[in-house]
């Protein structure tokens, strides 16, 4: 879901919401108004009756068959209403109602006091009206009016009320004439303006998440344009048609910093790219420069060793010549090695894939490997794991240099740990994965170094003699990973101290 929609999701709600609220209030307020000018009519009754006949209580004790009738005609119209005759103790003496109550049924007093309260306060604010007991129907309040009521004696302060005049205005209903007033009340000017003020809101709100979203929509477009086409979208600038960058709000100005931090990336982008470029280059050029003169000077080292190795007298000389021969030869290595690994970090560099049966030229390689590793007492196995074809395309000359950087590091660290021991070659279908590993029973390769194994000059086995020795400078790994790579594969390494190492690569099975 966008921004934008989200945005428009909640005013949306919020506006509807508001709108249930304000129809809501109105129902409320009308029904409020509705209590009130009920109880203001109810007490403005209560109080002329009881101006007219202040002795409501002699007559009901001089004549209570004929009373009922008496409070009937008082309350003849006024529809919907009920008018109680009450003692002091809220008992109710005479009616209007059609039931009749039990003896003795009495009603709270309570709410019949709070009214006579307010009545004699005149203060509405008091209590705009009073909801009390309605004797015919206990389960409901209804809007009551009362006034107390004291018997006639020479000296009234202080009296006590005798009794209580009980006005019960019952809501049946609202009548019809009422009840379309309401409606077309709601419906007519309250729900226009309802439904106007929605209209305007909504409007305004559109108008607010356009103006609001579009920069950062316009700055969204821009990202996805980097993510598709990389650092080249930044140097080619805004997209076509995106309004000019301003100052003036913070999505302009997050645009165009993000427009500014993109540039200066490009900038170290190419640099990076360019010095990248001069070290591939110059690593390259100096490989290239220095293979010549040390096969020159390997050449003329082995003709020397040749030659005094049949004079006794010269037994001195040849063993500095073989030192300086063999730290010639590991030079000669390490300048072969730097110049493939430019070579392979090249980005114009590309395979020349060919699908083959791996099985075959895994097999291959253990026969050349057979006895150069005879000769140190060392065993070299080939296992094929299941009956699956292990098809696969590579590039034959680097897969086999791949293999054949792993199986020398595990020669040389099985040969100076584990003398007598076996390496395994092994090869297997996993699913869409051909997996080819090299295990050797060496001493194994400390955790914390681990991580680091395929990195470039690192070495990780404690065992490991100077790069100026036979035992390596650290470039094997890197390029088995890197040729790894170029295969659209991965290499991991499993490994204990005192338990072996092993070495798995996993390429996609053809």
């Amino acid at each position: 879901m966008t921004v934008r929609l989200r945005l428009a999701l909640t005013i949306f709600l919020t506006g509807l919401v508001t709108a249930v609220g304000v129809i809501a209030t109105v129902a409320i307020a009308f029904q409020r108004f509705e209590h009130e000018s009920t109880w203001q009519r109810a007490d403005a009754f209560l109080a002329r009756v009881t101006a007219l006949h202040d002795d409501l209580l002699d007559e009901h004790q001089r004549n209570p068959q004929e009373f009922g009738a008496f409070l009937r005609n008082l309350v003849l119209y006024e529809p919907g209403s009920q008018l109680y005759l009450l003692d002091a103790r809220g008992t109710v003496l005479a009616s209007t109602g059609r039931m009749q109550l039990p003896p003795g049924f009495q009603v709270k007093l309570g709410p019949v006091q709070e009214a006579v309260a307010a009545a004699a306060s005149g203060d509405r604010r008091r209590a705009a009206y009073v909801m009390g007991d309605d004797p015919e129907y206990m389960n409901t309040d209804a809007v009551i009016a009362a006034r107390a009521l004291r018997r006639a004696v020479i000296r009234p302060d202080g009296q006590a009320a005798a009794g209580w005049l009980y006005l019960v205005c019952r809501k049946e209903g609202l009548p019809a004439q009422r009840l379309q007033m309401f409606g077309s009340t709601l419906a007519g000017p309250a729900l226009g303006a309802v439904a106007a003020l929605m209209l305007l809101a909504t409007a305004l709100a559109a108008w607010i998440i356009v103006a609001v979203t579009r920069p950062l929509r316009v700055l969204s477009d821009e990202v996805d344009a980097v993510a598709r086409l990389g650092f080249k979208a930044a140097a080619a600038g805004p997209l076509a048609g995106a309004p000019e960058a301003r100052a003036d709000d913070e999505f302009s100005r997050l645009r165009h910093g993000f427009q500014t931090l993109l540039a200066r990336l490009r900038q170290q982008w190419d640099e990076l790219h360019r010095l990248d470029h001069f070290r591939r280059e110059g690593v390259s050029n100096l490989s290239h420069d220095l293979r010549s003169p040390l096969t020159a000077t390997v050449a003329c080292l082995e003709t020397l060793e040749r030659r005094w190795g049949v004079d006794a007298a010269r037994d001195d000389d040849r063993r500095l010549v073989a030192v300086a021969l063999r730290n010639t030869r590991n030079a000669a290595g390490l300048v072969r090695s730097l110049g493939d690994l430019a070579l392979l970090d090249e980005p114009e560099f590309k395979l020349r894939p060919a699908r083959l049966e791996l099985g075959e030229v895994l097999d291959d390689i253990r026969l050349r490997f057979a006895e150069r590793f005879a000769k140190l007492g060392l065993a070299l196995r080939f296992e094929q794991q299941g009956s699956e074809p292990l098809v696969a395309d590579v590039d034959v000359e680097l897969f086999e240099r791949a293999l054949a950087n792993l199986l020398d590091n595990a020669l040389k660290f099985t040969a100076a740990s584990a003398p007598g021991g076996a390496i395994v070659l092994a090869a297997g279908r996993h699913g869409d994965r051909v997996r080819v590993s090299v295990s050797d029973p060496g001493p194994g390769i400390p955790a914390p170094d681990q991580p680091h194994l395929f990195d470039r000059h690192y070495q990780s086995r404690d065992k490991v003699a100077p790069a100026s020795s036979e035992q390596g400078k650290g470039l094997g790994l890197a390029i088995v990973k890197r040729i790894v790579e170029l295969h659209r594969g991965t290499v991991a390494v499993q490994s204990e101290p005192g338990r072996g190492t092993t070495v798995t690569i996993e390429l996609p099975a053809g």
